[in-house]
């Protein structure tokens, strides 16, 4: 069921539920006014009968004038039909009556209101014992009266609501497409859009209720695209990447098949695992880099640094063996816990491997590298040649290597290690080593993290 339509529903459901409940209230407020007003002229007439009783007053069961009829030029608009006087004295005999045919009942010793049965139907008649006892008066009222007068005015109210009921849904119909134009607008940009177009809906104009709703759409096509930016990077990373290698073990493999002796198909073969490893290196680097170009974080935990730095050295001590580098890792002194973190343990391995990774790639052989960490810093540091100030400064660029290198690489491992870094709030300072030689890249809180 479309908004508008529960709209109009519970309008409809409601409005005369509400009203009836007004009807009730207002029909009992007015029977209680009517009573009132009633009950006043009751007493009051009872009280003049009574005034006009004395010592000489001797009863008499005579017929008074009849009443002018309904209908009749001395009538007016009276109707005093069911409106009727009696009076008896002390001994209970009648001594006054003004209405034929209706009887009020003799209640002796009685006083005030109370409601009677008089000829089948209910009276509300009032009773007032004279202050001797000689007399007891009665002036009682059809109770139809009252409710001919409480259901008039109440009608009168009434009809001309239920009048103008069809004008009122009319507008209520309008009021509520109106106030709903805007979701309509709504609805419709977003049906005529492209699957492309991701431009921020604008607001301006936007009713106050819908503003929460579109700046989450905003910023939900904003998320949106920047994962399709980062896709499409990805996308024309690897084929940027990929064709080259690609290339290359097809023209190693046109040489291996050629080969024409023993040593030669040897060769061939040799540089073509290498190029196989190249590849696999930059297949698993590159889905490392998509992981966390996404800023995904599935678990963050208080991080452990023993058993990170024992696995990414474990991945780089095959490495470090056939290049003859000696890997040594420093830890803060007795009481200090090295690098407080809370973060992705499984990341933070891929950071330190790759770090490791690459200062064992790019030292001369025969040579060593340092993991030392503190309470405040990671840093790695091997004996290689240092970098001029340009190629620091670019290093984390993405498929940047600098040149002259013999090792096989990606130019991913930077990037990778670049944006690990900032998830966990960290940044990557690169230098030159404290005895100016080698290459230093230290990993430290970030300003605002800090």
């Amino acid at each position: 069921m479309s908004l508008q339509r529960r709209l109009l529903l519970y309008l409809l459901v409601c409005a005369p539920l509400v009203w009836g409940i007004a009807l009730y209230f207002s029909v009992s407020r007015a029977r209680h006014e009517v009573n009132e007003l009633y009950d006043t002229e009751l007493i009051r007439l009872a009280r003049q009968v009574q005034s006009t009783l004395g010592p000489a007053f001797v009863g008499s069961l005579a017929p008074l004038p009849p009443a002018p009829t309904e209908g009749s030029a001395d009538a007016g608009e009276s109707d005093v039909r069911d409106l009727a006087v009696a009076v008896w004295d002390e001994s209970g005999r009648l001594m006054l009556s003004d209405r034929e045919g209706v009887q009020l009942p003799n209640r002796t010793n009685r006083s005030g209101f109370f409601d009677e049965i008089v000829a089948g139907k209910p009276w509300r008649v009032y009773y007032l014992q004279s202050f001797d006892g000689r007399w007891l008066v009665a002036a009682g009222q059809g109770a139809y009266e009252r409710d001919e007068l409480v259901y008039g005015l109440t009608i009168s109210q009434v009809v001309p609501w239920l009048l103008v009921l069809p004008f009122l849904l009319g507008v209520m119909t309008w009021a509520v497409r109106r106030a709903l134009a805007p979701m309509a607008e709504l609805t419709a940009e977003l049906g005529s859009r492209k699957a492309d177009d991701l431009q921020p809906i604008p607001d301006d104009r936007a009713p106050v209720e819908l503003k929460p709703m579109l700046g989450a759409m905003n910023g939900l096509f904003a998320r949106i695209e920047a994962l399709l930016v980062r896709e499409r990077r990805f996308t024309a990373d690897a084929a940027h990447e990929l064709r080259t290698p690609l290339a290359v073990l097809r023209a190693q493999w046109d040489v291996v098949r050629r080969s024409g002796t023993a040593e030669e198909r040897t060769e061939a073969e040799d540089r073509l695992n290498a190029g196989l490893d190249r590849m696999g290196r930059l297949v698993t680097q590159m889905l490392a880099l998509s992981r966390v170009e996404s800023g995904a974080m599935p678990r963050l935990t208080e991080v452990a640094w023993t058993p990170i730095v024992e696995q990414a050295i474990g991945d780089c001590l095959l490495l470090a063996e056939r290049r003859g580098i000696e890997l040594a890792c420093e830890w803060p002194g007795p009481g200090k816990y090295p690098m407080p973190l809370m973060g992705d343990e499984h990341l933070l391995t891929v950071l330190l491997r790759n770090l490791i990774d690459n200062a064992v790639r790019y030292a001369p052989a025969g040579t060593g590298v340092t993991l030392r960490f503190t309470q405040e810093t990671i840093e790695i540091v091997n004996d290689g040649p240092p970098l001029s100030s340009e190629q620091l400064a670019r290093l984390g660029e993405r498929f940047y290597r600098p040149d002259g290198q013999q090792e096989g690489g990606s130019g991913l491992g930077v990037s990778i290690v670049r944006r690990i870094a900032e998830l966990h709030g960290l940044e990557l300072v690169f230098g030159t080593a404290a005895n100016g030689q080698g290459v230093s890249v230290q990993l430290r809180f970030a300003g605002a993290p800090r």
